[in-house]
């Protein structure tokens, strides 16, 4: 697994915990592209991209897929969006699944290239992204592109101070301890830039890896 040098130490604890070897790079994507072909070339693997490759985006998709089976006739769906993988395939099953359903993405204003690239008509680079959301730092391919530009009725974008409050609400009312990426479409929600009122709403909470040492300071932000 090639994860940046700036990756959360749980982070790496977890992908070394299930055995994974982990190949650190500086946090940019030549680096990674480096690392990953360095990697290639010297063991023979198979490259699995993380977001731009169709088996994975429909495997992401099932997240998306079972809550519109379980919770059938939702208005609104949110998931966060950093490369757009999970929000691409949330988008696809609601469009085969539920077609009424509106789809949102959540994305920290600090990390707001999905959003410019939307809005823009082209893929903007993420330039000096800053955010706790660790998790949505990457920028959108040609692929994850296309396919939010085409089924996504929006993408909002919300503050630190908002994902911080998301997250709290989440792990005092639902006893749920999510990461900061998670919480992003929460606040999206919570933030009066989409229309609730008598909604049925659901969200893809999307992972849990907190550091646990940082949670005081990531809940006071």
């Amino acid at each position: 697994i090639v994860m940046p040098r700036t990756a959360p130490a749980v982070k790496l604890a977890a992908v070394r915990g299930y055995g994974a070897e982990v190949r650190l790079c500086e946090p940019t994507l030549e680096a990674r592209e480096a690392a990953t072909e360095e990697a290639i070339r010297e063991t023979g693997a198979v490259l699995i991209h993380p977001f731009d490759d169709d088996r994975i985006i429909a495997g992401q998709a099932t997240a998306a897929k079972e809550l519109l089976e379980e919770v059938p006739d939702l208005d609104l769906l949110l998931a966060p969006v950093g490369g757009g993988g999970l929000l691409s395939g949330t988008a696809l099953a609601a469009h085969y699944l539920s077609p009424k359903t509106r789809v949102f993405g959540g994305e920290p204003a600090g990390a707001d290239d999905a959003f410019l690239s939307l809005a823009e008509g082209r893929i903007l680079p993420s330039v000096a992204p800053k955010t706790m959301a660790d998790g949505l730092l990457t920028s959108l391919c040609p692929r994850t592109f296309s396919i939010l530009r085409e089924h996504l009725e929006a993408i909002v974008t919300v503050g630190e101070g908002e994902i911080a409050a998301a997250l709290r609400l989440v792990l005092e009312r639902m006893k749920t301890l999510i990461e900061p990426s998670a919480a992003v479409p929460v606040a999206a929600l919570l933030s009066g830039k989409i229309e609730t009122g008598g909604k049925r709403i659901g969200l893809v909470l999307s992972g849990g890896n907190v550091d646990l040492d940082r949670l005081p300071q990531l809940l006071s932000a």
